[in-house]
């Protein structure tokens, strides 16, 4: 990873922090992308001690708003001759819905639109700097979704658990969608679920006997975050699967999604729809 820039988002905190610190101290230049600035000042000093003398960066952007999603792309698209590795790892979970400014359901805003629209404005960065690849941070919680494409906004039946495997299931094709339009470029694309993990995922979100429960099962089955963060930085790095795209990994090896995952003419249309209400990706 020594000189290979990787960009990554929820970089600041659980997983993503730690696959941050790990890649630094194999060489790679870390670009983060955070809403919290002390958050990010604490990560930045963190990551400049794991690699020092590295240019490491920090852009700021909420990505829940379809405007900031667009701006922080631009911004990293026009500072960065090269990107290597773009990570896709913010998430969150609402235990009510709640509507972003352009109307899309929150957890659905930051959990598969900002995947598509970072990936999409810096896919001619990723092209140009071939071979690179783009990481989609997905979970086993994708197992039971089904996307109801007549209410992706999740306006009837909304509840946290299914609006997040909803979320985790639009990873998962999002994926193999963007692995398809990307072959023969040089950039592979791949998802992963990181293990059910004990970060500050769902803290803020999450409020009443639905925080209570989750916050139980994270102390009766959570695994650190070092061991969460272990796949990711295996598909950033790893030489064994320069090649490999399209394919969903679990404790670093490639793994069978649901039947609903693995729906092709789904992802195309998962594809089609999120294009019409970002204005890119067409």
């Amino acid at each position: 990873m020594k000189g290979k820039t990787v960009v990554i988002t929820g970089g600041t905190s659980g997983i993503g922090e730690v696959a941050a610190e790990v890649l630094a101290g194999m060489g790679a230049r870390i670009v983060l992308v955070a809403r919290d600035r002390a958050r990010a000042d604490a990560t930045m000093t963190r990551l400049r001690a794991k690699g020092p003398g590295v240019d490491h960066r920090v852009h700021y952007a909420d990505l829940s708003r379809l405007a900031e999603m667009k701006r922080v792309a631009g911004e990293i698209a026009a500072a960065e001759p090269r990107i290597d590795v773009l990570m896709n790892n913010a998430g969150a979970m609402f235990t009510d819905r709640q509507k972003t400014e352009d109307g899309l359901e929150l957890t659905f805003a930051i959990n598969h639109v900002s995947y598509f629209v970072l990936t999409n404005l810096l896919r001619e960065r990723l092209i140009a700097s071939a071979p690179a690849r783009v990481i989609n941070t997905a979970s086993q919680a994708h197992r039971g979704a089904k996307l109801d494409f007549e209410d992706l906004q999740a306006k009837n039946g909304y509840t946290a658990f299914r609006a997040y495997g909803r979320s985790k299931l639009c990873n998962i094709l999002f994926t193999r969608e963007l692995a398809r339009r990307l072959k023969g470029t040089g950039v592979t694309a791949n998802s992963l679920h990181p293990g059910f993990v004990a970060t500050r995922f769902g803290d803020q979100g999450v409020h009443g006997p639905f925080a209570f429960v989750f916050g139980a099962l994270k102390k009766l089955f959570a695994i650190p975050p070092e061991k969460g963060a272990e796949t990711m930085v295996y598909l950033a790095s790893s030489p064994q699967i320069v090649t490999v795209s399209g394919e969903y990994f679990d404790k670093c090896k490639i793994a069978r999604p649901s039947a609903e995952a693995q729906d092709d003419q789904a992802a195309s249309r998962l594809w089609q729809m999120t294009a019409k209400l970002t204005g890119i990706g067409a």
